[in-house]
């Protein structure tokens, strides 16, 4: 069974940066895609990032595009969201997801496409 515990959320001024991990306990973690998705307090849980399971293809929201990258490291078994430039419309409990195998070029996006998810962490962007 999946289990995945996201970490690194905090508080952080305008233009700052946090790196977020997401640890991922369960056997062959290199072949699982990671997505990464945020939820506002009374918005829908939005799309962020993605990386296939090979680590060859990621895709972002626009809102996050040149600012956000997600990557994986099998030895570790952790997924990474590097934020950089970050904004106080940024700000939302951001969780991480894991689907087995998939596309080797394109992740997938849609919340339905994941199946194991994890509790989230807080990140407030403060202007």
């Amino acid at each position: 069974q999946v289990q995945l515990v996201e970490s690194g959320g905090g508080l952080v001024q305008t233009g700052g940066s946090l790196r977020l991990s997401c640890g991922f306990s369960g056997p062959s973690f290199n072949i699982y895609a990671v997505g990464w998705f945020r939820q506002a307090p009374g918005r829908d849980r939005e799309f962020v990032g993605a990386v296939t399971w090979s680590g060859h293809g990621t895709d972002y929201a626009d809102s996050v595009k040149d600012r956000f990258t997600v990557s994986k490291e099998n030895s570790k078994n952790t997924a990474y969201l590097q934020m950089n430039a970050l904004k106080p419309e940024d700000t939302a409990v951001y969780y991480c997801a894991a689907q087995k195998g998939g596309s080797y070029y394109s992740p997938p996006t849609r919340t339905y496409e994941f199946l194991s998810w994890g509790q989230g962490t807080q990140v407030t962007v403060s202007s």
